[in-house]
Formats: C-alpha cells, sequence, structure tokens
C-alpha cells in the first residue's frame, strides 16, 4: 500500500481495484475446489487486472530464458479479448482525434466491433468520397493512464524487492521492466504501428516485391496516437488450404513461398521484421497475393546475429548439427567452455523429433458449395510453444542464454514450419531455390 501511495491517487485507486480482482479470483478458486496451479491463478488474475497485466503475460509467453516453463505455456493463454466499449465512447474518441465530426471522413461505420481487446477496439467503416473499406483502430479510455499507473508500481515494487533481496539483482529486474515499459508504451501509441507499416510498405516497393505480397494502406491524414485508419484486406488466413483453394487461382505452395520469401528479406532490410505471423495475420487475397496485417509485435535482427542465423540455415539444410551448434552459441550469451559435442547430440535428437511429428486433421464443413466437407490442418499452438521452449532449453542447458529478439526471430520460423507441413508438406524450405534465404546479407549489404 506504501508503494501504492507514492505513486499518487491513481495508484491508490488502481490498488483498490487489484484487491478486488484479487479477492474476485480467490473467491473463483474457492468454488473450483481449489485445483488451480499457482501460474493458472496468476494469469487470470493478470486477465481481471487488464491491459498492463495481460501485456506482462503475453511478454512472459514470449520470454523463456527468463521465467520458468509452467509459466510461459500457461501465459500463452492469456486471453486479450475484453468487454468492447460502448460505441458512442468509440465515435468520441476518434471525432477528438480527427477534430471534426466522424461523418466529415466516413460515410459509414459499423458500430459492431470487429474485434476488441485490452488496449484497442476495432471497427470497420467506409471513406466517404472514395468509399473505400477500411478499419478503423481505437484506443480505448483511460488506457494511457492505467498503463502508466502500473508501470510504474510494478517499477517501484521491483526496486523494492531488490532492495530487501539483493540477490534478486542479479536478474536485472528493473532493467527488465524498464523494456517492457518501454515496449508497452509503444503499444499505445499508433502513431508506432503506423510508422512500422509504412517501413514495410516502402521495403515491398523498393524489393519489387509488391506484386507477391501487400499490407494494409495508412490513411496518415486521419490517424493519430490513439486512432489508426487502415486499408482493409480481404482475405483468408494462411494456415486455410480449403480457403485458400476456393479464393485464389494460385497455387498454395505458391502462396507460401511468397509468404517466405516476403518474410525472410524483411528480416534483412526493412528497419523491423513482422514478429507475429501467426494464421490471423497472414492473410491470402483473392489475387494471390499474401498480406501482412498487425504490425503490433516487431522485431530487429543485428547483422551479427543474421550471420550467425545464415550459418544456423546452411546447417539445418546440410543437417549439420556441430554447424549448427557453434551458430547458435555464437547468437546467444554463453559460457566459455561449451560442450559442443554433447550440443550436437541434444539437437539432432531435438530435430529429428520435429521432422517426425504430424500436424493434427480437422474436418469441416465445406464453405464454398455449402454442401459436403472439406478437409484442412491446424496449427497445434501448445505444440508449438512447447518446440520453442525444448529448443531454448536445450540450449540454456548447454550454458547458452538466447537474446529475445532472436527468441521472436525462431518462433516465426516454427510458425513458417506449420505452414509448410499445411500447404506443401513435400517443401524443402532451406533447400529450395525458389526459397530466398541464402547469403541474404550479401544481397543487401548488412
Amino acid at each position: 500500500m506504501k508503494v501504492a501511495l507514492s505513486t499518487g491517487p491513481r495508484g491508490f485507486f488502481r490498488a483498490l481495484q487489484g484487491a478486488d480482482a484479487v479477492a474476485t479470483v480467490v473467491r473463483e478458486f474457492v468454488a473450483s475446489g481449489g485445483s488451480d496451479a499457482p501460474q493458472v491463478l496468476l494469469r487470470k488474475l493478470f486477465e481481471k487486472l487488464g491491459a498492463t497485466y495481460i501485456k506482462l503475460g503475453q511478454f512472459i509467453a514470449s520470454s523463456p530464458s527468463l521465467f520458468p516453463d509452467e509459466y510461459v505455456l500457461e501465459f500463452q493463454k492469456c486471453l486479450d479479448k475484453t468487454e468492447p466499449v460502448p460505441f458512442s465512447v468509440v465515435r468520441a474518441t476518434l471525432e477528438q482525434e480527427l477534430k471534426r465530426p466522424w461523418s466529415d471522413v466516413f460515410e459509414s461505420i459499423d458500430p459492431q466491433p470487429l474485434a476488441s481487446a485490452s488496449v484497442a477496439q476495432v471497427h470497420a467503416a467506409v471513406l466517404k468520397g472514395s468509399r473505400k473499406d477500411v478499419v478503423i483502430k481505437v484506443l480505448k479510455p483511460g488506457v494511457e493512464d492505467t498503463l502508466s499507473t502500473d508501470m510504474n508500481f510494478i517499477y517501484l515494487m521491483s526496486r523494492y524487492l531488490e532492495f530487501i533481496q539483493p540477490d534478486l539483482q542479479r536478474l536485472s529486474l528493473t532493467g527488465i521492466l524498464s523494456d517492457i515499459r518501454t515496449s508497452m508504451s509503444e503499444e499505445v501509441d499508433f502513431t508506432k504501428e503506423a510508422a512500422h507499416l509504412q517501413q514495410f510498405s516502402a521495403f515491398l516497393d523498393v524489393r519489387g516485391l509488391r506484386a507477391i505480397a501487400t499490407c494494409p494502406y495508412v490513411y496518415k491524414q486521419f490517424s493519430s496516437k490513439r486512432a489508426l485508419v487502415m486499408e482493409r484486406l480481404q482475405g483468408v488466413p494462411l494456415v486455410d488450404y480449403s480457403a485458400i483453394r476456393s479464393i485464389t487461382t494460385k497455387d498454395p505452395e505458391a502462396v507460401l513461398i511468397s509468404a517466405l520469401n516476403t518474410w525472410f528479406a524483411s528480416v534483412m532490410s526493412c528497419e523491423t521484421f513482422h514478429a507475429d505471423v501467426h494464421a490471423g495475420n497472414l492473410l491470402v487475397l483473392a489475387d494471390g497475393r499474401v498480406g501482412f496485417i498487425d504490425f503490433g509485435v516487431v522485431g530487429r535482427i543485428s547483422p551479427v546475429t543474421w550471420r550467425a542465423v545464415e550459418a544456423l540455415i546452411a546447417s539445418l539444410t546440410l543437417g549439420d548439427y556441430e554447424t549448427m551448434a557453434r551458430a547458435l552459441a555464437t547468437i546467444g550469451a554463453c559460457d566459455a567452455d561449451v560442450d559442443y559435442p554433447a550440443f550436437t547430440r541434444d539437437l539432432e535428437t531435438f530435430f529429428v523429433e520435429l521432422d517426425n511429428m504430424n500436424t493434427n486433421l480437422v474436418i469441416s464443413r465445406d464453405r464454398v458449395g455449402g454442401s459436403g466437407f472439406a478437409a484442412s490442418l491446424e496449427v497445434d499452438q501448445t505444440q508449438l510453444n512447447r518446440l520453442f521452449l525444448d529448443l531454448v532449453r536445450i540450449g540454456e542447458t548447454h550454458g547458452i542464454r538466447f537474446p529475445r529478439e532472436f527468441g521472436l526471430f525462431l518462433k516465426q520460423l516454427l510458425y513458417f514450419d506449420r505452414y509448410t507441413r499445411i500447404l506443401a508438406p513435400s517443401l524443402q524450405v532451406f533447400n529450395d531455390d525458389r526459397i530466398n534465404v541464402k547469403d541474404l546479407s550479401r544481397q543487401y549489404g548488412r
């Protein structure tokens, strides 16, 4: 309570909200017979505490080098879906940002949101005059104040814990939380996401990739820190084989190759790369192009790390696990006395098991003709997360700790591995001349 008071009146009010959330979780725990594990209780509490803690939970889920496996896996389930705020509130925020009535800019706005998350709400709309379909992403009211109050409280608490327990200083809690605060501050500033989209768009044009991939056009004149107006891309998820067949004449394997070539090139030659390529963020359009959407999470790979990644890719192609072990040691912070023969054996075992895994077959009603059934394949998210953790833990067993940015990169590779099994099971991603992943640093001058 003393720490809460030090953050001012908002901190005190937020502490009361926190106490209510804790009481609710405890009541639910007792009512369920007390069967939930500690990590489940913490995840439920974070969801009830709202935006800041949901984002903190997502950070835990993407940072296996910092947190125990059971917490990383549990926080993969952290739901960023909340009750929508009334459209009147969204309209008021939008008009405040536009500095004019919404009807001066839009012909119509659907009052029912397409999505409602902890930070923002998304609505479909039609622009006035051009009648172009767009989506509007609007920051929910009070999010910025809540974020600032919560992060100040968490930061002060971490300093207090380090003071009373000096051993915690070796974990660099305050440094980690400072990075999280910076990351979260960017997520509630939509000018940052707009900049990422525009950088990716410029990259597509400069590299001549617009014929195979695209991203939403940002209407900068209608966008601001708290509102983002973008072109609405109409397509189907990259993971849905049957839907891809129904929407475009382009072969699903060719679509996947387009996505891979675009993403790999962006890692090297765009200022940031898309670091959340789950199926909902990669759309296949009617013309066969791949639409990359939602640039709220991005990553950066340094030239030094990329050269090690190239060695990693080459070793994957050849099945050369010793070179792979040395490349991974270069990427991560490691002890001087890494046992490379043992590390090599563990990596070989991991990739043999990865190769032998099957993707789940799902039978669904055919959406094209309305009769009969269609077979498609789905990505097992839990399985993917476990694979990601297993590889990180193999590194840690041998004294290697990977940076978070490489973790983001690695997880995207695992997403693409799943998509390959769905759309082109016989495709050898790192040994196919149609996929341009070899010597990218030479091509792009890094």
